[in-house]
């Protein structure tokens, strides 16, 4: 995944909440890995879409914010760092499940796969590794 690119005229301002995410993953989505990059750009979508309910947003801002603040339960940079962050995401996109639709999925697979080329799309919605080419 290359680095996300933040233009230099937005650098000196506030960062919005998707450069901030985007930031984030795009430093350390390796090592996060798939399944938390997958969730927290499920939930953005969803956050994004306004048929989401206000009650629905603020759950998925709230773990977003947890993800990326640097100050958490368990310090990103130990081996098991990101437990904390996923748990937090997934019990948020357990709360508002019924609002994820199948455009935020499709959307934040678009966006890993972009990320991670060398992830299959099969249809049946499961992302495997493509074999390697001889």
């Amino acid at each position: 995944m290359s680095s996300v690119e933040i233009p230099e005229s937005l650098r000196d301002q506030p960062l919005t909440l998707k450069q901030k995410l985007w930031r984030k993953l795009g430093s350390q989505a390796k090592r996060a890995g798939q399944e938390l990059v997958e969730t927290s750009l499920k939930l953005y979508f969803s956050a994004r879409d306004e048929r989401t309910p206000a009650w629905a947003r603020a759950v998925i801002y709230a773990s977003i914010a947890y993800f990326i603040v640097p100050i958490d339960g368990i310090p990103d940079l130990l081996p098991t760092g990101y437990s904390d962050d996923l748990a937090t995401l997934l019990a948020a996109l357990a709360t508002v499940s019924a609002h994820i639709k199948t455009e935020h999925k499709t959307k934040a697979h678009d966006k890993l796969v972009k990320w991670f080329p060398q992830l299959d799309t099969p249809n049946s919605g499961k992302k495997t590794a493509k074999p390697k080419e001889s």
